[in-house]
């Protein structure tokens, strides 16, 4: 290949500035290889043979080259490019899972004595992991009300490095002030991480409100098919590069090649997505609000939110594609039999734990994503018996109501 073909070839990856995050999330990669690819090639080697050793070393010490797949592979890094670009962010680190991802974090900031303040309404395994996991090794974790901006400014300690908060938060869709929040961060001296996964990059991005990280289970919308596990980072290269970078290349949180790829492919049709599912989910919770045995419902694009119009202007004016809601019924073995009902009456729904895909997915919170907390832990974190999350997808959104009526017109029967 003559440098004119490869000046030519390399130029392809060069975009110009503006572009909209809908381009991005379609033509953002690096440059394609010698044959000229249109869809992004997968990468699926562990290491890179090099021209000699001289250069081996000088990689292998700066780590900005190829030299080995648990630090660096190009697919891998495609999808990263492309998760900050989407973001507004400097750069992005891709991991194994959601989980890996808040581990990395936690791991690459904070060391013993050091204080977090997460909000208790927060994904269950996230409790658990500050809580149990990371307590057992001297880092304090206070919880608290997602919305009480004062009690975040309250818990600061003169240990406080990190604040966490999840908005919407899972399952119960609470939407905390992340420009708040922000403020609060930075009077402690703390990093304030953000858990978009719900509203992902097309609805919401954290970073250009004040947030530090924004963070992700692409496991979910990312992906959108229910097809691999993934997670992410987006924020400053400071952050990124010279904090995580060594966690990751350390405890081997890597994002595998394919996971990758797939990933990829899913952000080309994610604004699609996200639009015509965060559609759908609002039919459903307006259809949800007009049933008699339900007693409530949680969902940031109704009105009955309690912050429906901080969640519009932070969300893009949409309120995302997960609703909840509580059965009616106090007596709790009474209101999980009733839930149990409806969910296993459904003839087109999954039932499954995960969020995000096409396909519409019905879960019981307080025996599944929340199942290993502990009774007090659920009750301080709102998750009831009579709890339903629906993960709303692209089916019809009247075939959607018609099974979730299936189990509701039966309620009484039982």
């Amino acid at each position: 290949m003559s440098q004119d073909d490869e000046a030519r070839r390399i130029a392809r990856a060069q975009l110009p500035a503006g572009l909209r995050p809908e381009t991005l999330a379609v033509r953002t990669a690096l440059a394609s290889s010698q044959h000229g690819e249109n869809s992004e090639a997968l990468f699926l080697t562990s290491a890179y043979v090099q021209p000699d050793a001289e250069t081996s070393a000088r990689r292998f010490a700066d780590m900005e080259d190829f030299t080995y797949s648990r630090t660096s592979n190009p697919t891998v890094r495609t999808l990263e490019a492309r998760l900050a670009a989407m973001e507004g962010a400097e750069a992005a680190v891709a991991t194994a899972t959601g989980m890996s991802a808040i581990l990395m974090i936690i791991m690459g900031l904070l060391k013993a004595g050091d204080h977090v303040i997460c909000s208790r309404s927060v994904f269950g395994s996230t409790i658990s992991l500050f809580a149990k996991e990371f307590g057992k090794f001297g880092v304090e974790t206070t919880f608290v009300a997602q919305t009480d901006v004062q009690a975040w400014r309250e818990a600061v300690k003169p240990s406080t490095k990190l604040l966490f908060a999840e908005t919407p938060t899972n399952p119960l869709t609470d939407v905390c002030d992340i420009a708040a929040l922000a403020e609060v961060a930075r009077g402690a001296g703390a990093v304030l991480v953000v858990d978009n996964t719900f509203c992902t990059s097309v609805l919401q991005r954290p970073l250009s409100l004040g947030a530090d990280l924004s963070l992700y289970s692409g496991t979910k919308f990312l992906d959108g098919q229910g097809r691999v596990m993934a997670g992410a980072v987006c924020g400053s290269k400071r952050l990124i590069q010279d904090v995580f970078g060594p966690v990751v290349r350390s405890a081997g949180m890597t994002l595998s090649p394919f996971n990758a790829w797939v990933l990829i492919k899913g952000l080309e049709t994610l604004n699609l997505r996200m639009a015509a599912q965060s559609a759908n989910a609002l039919a459903v919770a307006r259809w949800l609000e007009a049933q008699p045995d339900v007693a409530r419902v949680y969902y940031p694009g109704l009105a009955s939110h309690p912050q429906h119009e901080l969640a519009m202007r932070q969300q893009s004016g949409v309120g995302g594609a997960v609703v909840s809601f509580d059965l009616r019924g106090d007596a709790p073995e009474a209101a999980k039999a009733a839930a149990f009902h409806v969910i296993n009456s459904t003839q087109v729904l999954s039932v499954a734990t995960n969020l995000g895909d096409t396909k519409s997915i019905i879960t019981h919170p307080a025996t599944t994503s929340h199942g290993r907390l502990t009774p007090a832990q659920r009750q301080a974190a709102g998750i009831g018996e009579g709890l339903i999350r629906l993960a709303v997808g692209l089916e019809h959104v009247d075939d959607i109501t018609d099974d979730l009526q299936r189990g509701l017109s039966t309620l009484r029967s039982q």
